[in-house]
């Protein structure tokens, strides 16, 4: 009796297409994926495009937590019983997004090693990320918060290809996310032109690699 292959698991192809409890939509710029206080049950992968991840205190202030590009998901929080949105995400530029019910990744996640490797990376890196932040915040100068995380934006660190930031973030925005005034991220803005680490042109902003001499110098080194 010949045995029957098991087919390999494509997650590419997986987060590609619609399928039971998986489906795409597209968002205009500025467009609501989902508000703080919502009921959780979805994850949600970016296709294509970018996304703010804010939240609002009891007192009304917003902060900017994140900013999630291709590739990225955002909205775990519901897998690991999180039943109300503690953060609003919204489209900073034309977007291509899949919904992902919580029963379906579940599945997938425990039926196919491939994908859970990868979802686990995912996991894995965001922490990585959030850890950094602090150090970021706790230590680092907001001249070396502003380049890193312009560097991040375009990512810089990342397998693929850095690109010109496309959608546009304003000063405003990027004051939120490093905590600073958007004075001073205009003051750092001009420095970073002036120096040449950074280019405005007509498809966005462009960062250069030099950018990364301002986050590494006096950067603490870890003793092994």
């Amino acid at each position: 009796m010949a045995i029957k292959r098991r087919r390999s698991f494509n997650s590419t192809s997986f987060l590609a297409k619609v399928g039971e409890g998986r489906s795409i939509r597209k968002y205009r710029k500025g467009q609501v994926v989902f508000s703080q206080g919502n009921a959780g049950g979805a994850v949600f992968y970016v296709q294509k495009g970018k996304v703010k991840v804010t939240v609002v205190s009891e007192q009304g202030k917003e902060a900017v937590v994140a900013i999630l590009g291709t590739d990225e998901f955002f909205g775990e929080g519901c897998l690991a019983g999180q039943t109300l949105r503690i953060s609003t995400v919204t489209t900073m530029m034309d977007s291509v997004i899949m919904r992902l019910e919580k029963s379906a990744i579940v599945r997938v996640i425990h039926e196919e090693p491939v994908f859970s490797e990868m979802f686990i990376a995912h996991l894995l890196g965001r922490t990585i990320r959030v850890e950094a932040d602090l150090v970021d915040q706790l230590f680092n100068s907001s001249e070396k918060r502003l380049a890193r995380m312009l560097l991040l934006l375009a990512n810089f660190g990342k397998e693929s290809k850095p690109e010109p930031i496309i959608g546009k973030i304003s000063q405003e925005t990027l004051a939120e996310m490093i905590g600073t005034t958007r004075s001073r991220v205009s003051f750092f803005m001009n420095k970073f032109r002036e120096l040449g680490f950074i280019d405005y042109n007509g498809s966005g902003l462009e960062i250069h690699s030099s950018l990364l001499n301002v986050v590494l110098h006096d950067q603490p080194q870890i003793k092994t």
